[in-house]
């Protein structure tokens, strides 16, 4: 996916009705040992990163429980976007674990330290509406009758994306995913840095041009 260049923006749902990622097999953990434990997360880990560091615009579909590792792959999506019956939680803490795989770094940064501190000391389960109200979830929806409320507004979602410049738009989820590592002022110049490379790009000449002629761009990517 990530040296496709045909690829705009990049769903995560699940096939299994009820359940967007149950997180980890506890049964199958309980028979590692230490080492192998350690070794599982991380490259679990490394996998959330490899989501989070995809340069196009990803969306987590949320459409049952997204719970441990389940939410954490939900983290590492740009968007998500959960049916108001979906239940997620990062509930390491009442398995006598903690987050490994990016909970502790990316649930902070998306719903601030003090809720982030609250929901992974106390392994507490969120439905959809409460997700939404705390800024986890960008989108919440009632469930339909198929299962894949979520889904379906994540696709609609994904094509208000499909039609805008795609180097900008990765350009632009650079500038932010960097920016936010960094005090604003480097923050600006990697925005800088950023705007930079976009500005020799023909989808922005085309862009000025489809202003000027009142017409719609057709944005190529390049």
């Amino acid at each position: 996916l990530r040296f496709d260049e045909k690829v705009r923006v990049v769903v995560f749902r699940s096939e299994v009705k009820g359940v967007f990622c149950a997180g980890a097999d506890l049964k199958e953990r309980a028979e590692m040992d230490d080492a192998e434990v350690g070794h599982f997360v991380k490259r679990l880990r490394n996998l959330m990163d490899e989501i989070a560091a995809l340069p196009v615009p990803t969306i987590a579909a949320i459409d049952g429980y997204a719970l441990g590792g389940g939410l954490e792959l939900a983290l590492a999506c740009d968007l998500r976007v959960a049916a108001s019956s979906a239940k997620m939680g990062l509930i390491e803490t009442t398995r006598g674990l903690l987050p490994g795989a990016g909970g502790t770094q990316r649930l902070p940064r998306c719903v601030g330290i003090g809720l982030a501190k609250e929901l992974i000391f106390t392994g507490r389960q969120i439905d959809g509406q409460q997700a939404a109200s705390m800024g986890l979830v960008n989108h919440t929806v009632p469930q339909n009758n198929e299962g894949d409320a979520a889904y379906q507004r994540a696709l609609t979602l994904a094509k208000e994306i499909l039609p805008q410049a795609p180097f900008a738009v990765k350009m632009g989820k650079l500038a932010i995913n960097r920016g936010m590592e960094v005090d604003i002022a480097s923050g600006m110049a990697i925005e800088g840095m950023c705007y930079a490379q976009n500005i020799p790009t023909r989808d922005r000449q085309e862009g000025m041009a489809a202003f000027r002629e009142k017409r719609p761009p057709q944005f190529i990517g390049k």
